[in-house]
């Protein structure tokens, strides 16, 4: 829900003179087929880290220099399929009882090729640094899960903690909506610890500046999901390029014929210039840059643009009415602050960070 929305009819041109978004969110449609049973999204989710993190024990009990029996891998698939599922039988939750009719989504699209994306970006700044791709798919699930469960826990305390007290069985329920970017900042930075903590010579800023060109990069596809989802919607405005969300759900009719700020283009827009700041920094110290120096800059640029952006958007919460600075701006000023310390105390912009890989190509 959308708070904060004051406006007169008469004071913005015909409707004619701004960009419409119909909100038309779904690529293509596939007929539907009936599958012989349900499978529960989340338990496909479940059963791949089960497979990944079961495959490595067989890999390390098979002998030295050797692969896991073909068999073994496959019996594995199967069983963590079902393990993965079995949670669902009495927790109800979204399933698959059907193919089709199949229509994959702008959002869900956006949303995948934000991981690839960043999943290819990272994997080739690891293989610069020395570093296996075993470890690159190990640090990958830890952020999968980071992201995920942050987003959703950062919604859940920040934005409606009211609600979600009364109704605790509805948080797990990441498909009904209510993700916050703030809330997988501060997961995804424990993660980056805990991950860096379990690897030898490893250090959290050498990880921490591998990871976040490509959490801006996510940022760039996740906020056009937004838009496509007319989502995250911006204050009215008669600037030339505003935009007008005919379907936007938590608008009212006449809401809805208003021109608004495009904030989460904006913030789109906004990512796509950090990436390219922390890929030129990357790029001018040989892929080795001061530990620590992507990170900070990340966090100081990325969050003082949020901050900013947000003068643009309407409110998220009602508890947010009357306040000079909205939740998003109040959890930003930490992060810049923190980004600025590291820049300050740590960063040693005068030479190369370290080379902790076995040796440099």
């Amino acid at each position: 829900m959308y708070f904060q929305s004051e406006f007169s009819e008469n004071q913005f041109m015909d409707s004619n003179d701004y960009i419409t978004w119909s909100g038309d969110n779904v690529i293509f449609t596939i007929p539907e087929f009936q599958l012989p049973f349900s499978i529960a999204y989340l338990g496909l989710l479940f059963s791949v880290v089960i497979f990944y993190f079961g495959w490595k024990k067989l890999k390390a009990d098979a002998p030295k220099g050797s692969s896991p029996a073909e068999w073994k891998g496959w019996a594995l698939a199967i069983a963590a399929f079902f393990i993965g599922q079995l949670p669902f039988f009495v927790i109800d939750a979204p399933s698959l009882e059907s193919i089709g009719p199949i229509q994959p989504v702008w959002y869900g699209l956006l949303f995948a090729t934000a991981f690839i994306v960043g999943y290819m970006v990272t994997s080739k700044m690891f293989k610069h640094g020395g570093r296996t791709q075993e470890e690159m798919d190990r640090l990958l699930i830890y952020l999968l899960i980071a992201t995920v469960v942050g987003a959703r826990l950062g919604h859940v305390i920040f934005y409606d903690p009211e609600f979600y007290l009364r109704n605790i069985h509805l948080i797990p329920q990441v498909w009904l909506g209510g993700l916050a970017s703030h809330g997988a900042a501060i997961t995804i930075i424990i993660a980056m610890y805990m991950f860096a903590k379990k690897i030898p010579e490893m250090s959290f800023f050498w990880v921490a500046d591998r990871v976040v060109p490509s959490v801006a990069l996510a940022g760039v596809f996740i906020r056009i999901g937004n838009f496509t989802n007319s989502e995250i919607l911006g204050r009215e405005t008669d600037l030339p390029w505003a935009v007008i969300f005919e379907v936007a759900p938590a608008l009212t009719a006449a809401e809805r014929m208003v021109p608004r700020h495009p904030s989460m283009l904006y913030e789109s827009l906004f990512s796509v210039v950090v990436f390219l700041v922390l890929w030129w920094i990357y790029k001018k110290y040989k892929h080795r840059p001061p530990e620590g120096s992507l990170f900070a800059t990340f966090l100081v640029m990325l969050f003082t643009g949020r901050f900013l952006i947000e003068f643009t958007k309407l409110h998220q919460a009602a508890f947010e009415e009357g306040w000079t600075l909205t939740m998003g701006q109040w959890l930003s000023i930490p992060l810049v602050a923190y980004g600025i310390w590291v820049l300050a105390k740590k960063v040693d912009w005068s030479k190369q960070g370290k080379w902790i890989g076995k040796k440099e190509k």
